[in-house]
């Protein structure tokens, strides 16, 4: 069994390292089996995506989750975990509490989807609910640690939680060189507090980082090019990508995406839908609107390809009816 941290890495005020991603993805590997990496032409070269929509949670985020939880002092087990989600990190830890046996309790959208909200509570989770537009669900979060104890379990905003997403960008890469490949040299994400973004530029030092975010969330893309944090400038703005709505990113994010020189690139609702078919036509995939983000970009264009470029597929968790009409068209 992989080591929990050593002591001077219990703060979760420590920064996120190289290191601590590739002992995430040790510690993954003894749980799950890789997600697949599958080859897709793109106006004549070969993009790579890593389908995290086929986890068993159906996103990237089991991956933080199991990192973050293992690594809790039996005393900090006990006292149980707080999480805040829009529906994919909040089934993540859930998954991992049941499994621990840790009592878990999300703080998730009123509005999140059904499928999302039903999925947390049937592994046990308790749901906290709030208004994603007139409260700030991290002060809900703080409240009830507050009035209850326990330790947070951000979305993006913790050192475990950005090493454990990166170890997909350290699978990526065992699985590009057994098939002779070096690289990626470039790797596109779904981006919404940028946990994943961040994770995967620590994964892959060598590579090219683009971040890429629905319109109207698009906080941190405008952060990079300000060089400070900026917050999301209309909470209301409508978006399918209920996976990338985050208000604004942590500094504990924002510092390694600086320091690796991330930029970010912005997608519409037509591009994620197109993405969307896209993945189903030609991959056989279900990818909810919020992991087709980055493939988006592709098919768009607004991204020069890599020699071995590396897109995630971050989520497959959508509502039925809404992913038929879609479909649809």
């Amino acid at each position: 069994m992989t080591q929990q941290s050593p002591d001077p890495l219990l703060s979760s005020a420590r920064a996120p390292t190289l290191a601590g991603v590739e002992r995430a993805a040790a510690k993954v590997a003894e749980l799950l089996p890789m997600t697949p990496l599958l080859p897709l032409e793109i106006d004549g070269r070969t993009i790579w995506c890593k389908a995290e929509c086929l986890q068993p949670v159906g996103a990237f985020k089991i991956r933080g989750a199991w990192h973050r939880l293992t690594d809790l002092t039996p005393e900090q087990a006990a006292a149980g975990v707080v999480g805040v989600s829009s529906g994919n990190h909040a089934q993540g830890v859930a998954w991992a509490a049941k499994r621990l046996g840790i009592p878990a309790t999300i703080v998730m959208p009123s509005n999140a989807p059904r499928m999302k909200l039903a999925a947390t509570r049937a592994l046990g989770a308790e749901v906290v609910l709030y208004d994603r537009v007139t409260e700030s669900r991290d002060a809900v979060a703080a409240k009830l640690l507050a009035e209850r104890g326990g330790t947070l379990v951000h979305a993006y905003g913790d050192p475990w939680i950005i090493e454990g997403q990166g170890s997909a960008g350290i699978e990526a890469r065992a699985q590009l060189a057994a098939r002779g490949i070096a690289g990626p040299d470039q790797v596109i994400a779904c981006c919404g507090g940028g946990g994943l973004s961040a994770g995967l530029a620590l994964a892959c030092p060598d590579a090219e980082i683009i971040a890429v975010e629905p319109e109207g969330w698009d906080d941190v893309t405008r952060s990079l090019a300000a060089g400070e944090i900026l917050s999301v400038e209309d909470l209301a703005y409508p978006t399918e990508c209920d996976a990338l709505q985050t208000p604004q990113t942590w500094p504990i994010n924002f510092a390694v995406l600086q320091a690796r020189g991330v930029r970010g690139v912005v997608v519409t609702r037509d591009e994620v839908r197109h993405a969307m078919r896209a993945a189903f036509e030609r991959l056989h995939l279900v990818v909810e609107p919020g992991g087709a983000a980055a493939l988006a970009a592709v098919l768009a264009g607004k991204v020069v390809l890599g020699e071995a470029t590396l897109v995630t597929l971050s989520g497959g968790n959508v509502d039925p009816q809404h992913y038929a009409e879609i479909l649809a068209g």
